[in-house]
């Protein structure tokens, strides 16, 4: 069988075709069912004219039709890339158009914004409409009555070099296009997933049907929580993609704003085994709802993964003590072009924060450009074996991000390290939010991490603001704990104990909430004005 998700899910969809793939509230999709949506997909999609490597873009909150529609675009071989459901006209028509975009799903809530792009003209041979309560727009088509009026694409060869695209937007410039063979990443699926459920590796995707086979009749769990968007990465590569590929369920939440008794009810109530979420900025909030919320059973899960924003030992720990045990917390660094390194916590062996092993063929790079010495303090860049092509028709960024080293591809997406005498990676940060303060390097995850270990701290953003005399000057804002006191004087003064003075924030400015982006990372530009509009008048 090629290495193609399509392909694979097909088969479980024979395999277990009454069992449920996708659920979210009062919907509940069995993989025949699933199948079937796609396959549909895929045939309205040959009947407009769209085949293979046509861009299809999916301007979606999570819902089962950005599952169906994903699946259905790879059944007819062409490329669904995300949209931010957040964009303006202006920054949705950018993306499109950089994309070279020939359909458009999205949900009619933000028809508003599709229907100022339709105007400009976009270029667009298909546009279908997710009905979720907004208005009609002129040329779109309802993907319920397209579907019924399609018949299912016949199944077709497919290859392991057929791939996706992920727009990411990085830290700086506009958002570019991470095109990834799909043969690669559904490789790193197979050996991984199996045995977090009791399953050794598996390296031919044909013997996915028959382990899906005995995971259901042996009452293996498998419904998968992921709670952010499934427009980013961490959402879909490490929540959704996982579940599907060994004949699981996808869960989802119903609401559109994160709430962590959503959360906790939903893990309860689908005997969810495994939950995605980002760093502290997901955890945080989920362990004080589990903390002074109403009793929940939560025995079912097991398996907590994050990337995408650094994850305190502290939440860690906090969690694990209030899950079953045996329960563990995969924190991996990473970033969409791909994985650097994986942290394991569980109950009785804690996790240092900003710790991980790193994946086979990470390498860390000084400034000479040799690799850092084990044990040396140098810190470098990571790089890690390339997995995905390039950024879609951007060379200069294609060319600056994916190198030769030693005759070997990477991708050298600017994550900073240092490397420990045995081989464990020390997470400093993003090189492009580097503080340079009188000559002296700061990275803002560091600080961070200190400022969030006191009690009085729920959250907090570190960056740097212009100073005549250092060039830049460390600052921070910070949201207070529930129910903890402290002032931000009180935080200084225990962070000076543990950072080095030149890393120390000179003011802490406290603010109802830290800006984060709906994924959990960190809104730097947000956090400066806020910083600029809690000066003292």
């Amino acid at each position: 069988m090629e290495r193609n998700f399509a392909t694979l899910w097909e088969s479980i969809a024979d395999a277990i075709g009454d069992e449920e793939a996708v659920v979210q509230g009062p919907v509940r999709r069995t993989w025949r069912e699933f199948d079937d949506r796609a396959a549909r997909f895929a045939g309205a999609l040959a009947t407009a004219g769209i085949g293979r490597g046509a861009k299809v873009g999916q301007l979606l909150h999570n819902c089962p039709e950005f599952l169906d529609t994903w699946f259905g675009a790879l059944k007819a071989r062409a490329i669904p890339f995300n949209v931010n459901f957040r964009y303006t006209a202006d920054e949705v028509r950018f993306l499109l158009d950089n994309a070279d975009a020939e359909v458009l799903v999205f949900h009619s809530s933000v028809a508003d914004v599709v229907a100022a792009v339709l105007e400009r003209g976009a270029g667009l041979k298909l546009v279908v409409e997710v009905d979720d309560g907004g208005e009609h727009v002129d040329g779109g088509a309802a993907l319920e009555g397209l579907l019924a009026a399609s018949e299912p694409a016949p199944r077709v060869e497919r290859s392991a070099d057929d791939v996706t695209m992920l727009y990411t937007g990085g830290t700086t410039g506009m958002p570019k296009g991470v095109v990834a063979p799909v043969g690669p990443l559904l490789e790193v699926q197979l050996r991984m997933v199996p045995p977090l459920v009791g399953h050794a590796p598996v390296s031919d995707p044909a013997e996915v049907a028959a382990l899906a086979r005995r995971a259901r009749a042996d009452g293996t769990p498998t419904a998968v929580l992921p709670a952010p968007p499934l427009m980013h990465a961490t959402a879909l590569n490490l929540g959704a993609l996982p579940a599907l590929s060994v004949g699981g369920t996808v869960a989802l939440l119903a609401r559109r704003t994160f709430d962590p008794a959503e959360v906790w009810d939903t893990v309860e109530r689908e005997a969810v085994f495994a939950l995605t979420v980002v760093g502290d900025a997901f955890a945080r909030p989920l362990l004080a709802e589990l903390r002074d919320g109403p009793p929940r059973d939560v025995g079912s899960l097991r398996v907590v993964t994050s990337s995408g924003a650094m994850f305190s030992g502290e939440v860690k720990a906090g969690l694990l003590e209030r899950l079953a045990p045996g329960a563990a917390v995969l924190d991996f660094i990473g970033a969409t072009e791909g994985v650097m390194g994986l942290s394991v916590a569980t109950r009785e062996a804690p996790a240092v924060t900003g710790r991980f092993t790193p994946d086979p063929g990470v390498v860390v790079i000084g400034d000479d450009g040799a690799p850092v010495r084990p044990g040396s303090g140098a810190p470098g860049v990571i790089a890690l074996p390339a997995i995905a092509e390039g950024y879609y028709k951007d060379e200069a960024r294609t060319a600056a991000t994916f190198r030769e080293l030693d005759g070997r591809r990477y991708v050298v997406p600017g994550d900073v390290a240092t490397v420990e005498a045995n081989g464990d990676l020390v997470l400093l940060g993003r090189g492009s939010s580097c503080i340079n303060t009188g000559g002296e390097k700061v990275f803002p995850e560091e600080v961070e991490e200190v400022l969030k270990e006191h009690p009085a701290v729920e959250d907090a953003l570190v960056f740097g603001v212009p100073d005549e005399r250092f060039g830049q000057r460390v600052v921070a804002v910070a949201s207070a704990a529930r129910d903890a006191s402290g002032t931000a004087e009180d935080v200084l003064a225990e962070a000076r104990t543990k950072l080095a003075a030149y890393k120390l924030p000179r003011t802490v400015r406290m603010v109802d909430t830290v800006p984060r982006t709906a994924v959990g990372k960190p809104d730097y530009e947000a956090a400066r004005r806020l910083f600029a509009a809690a000066a003292p008048a």
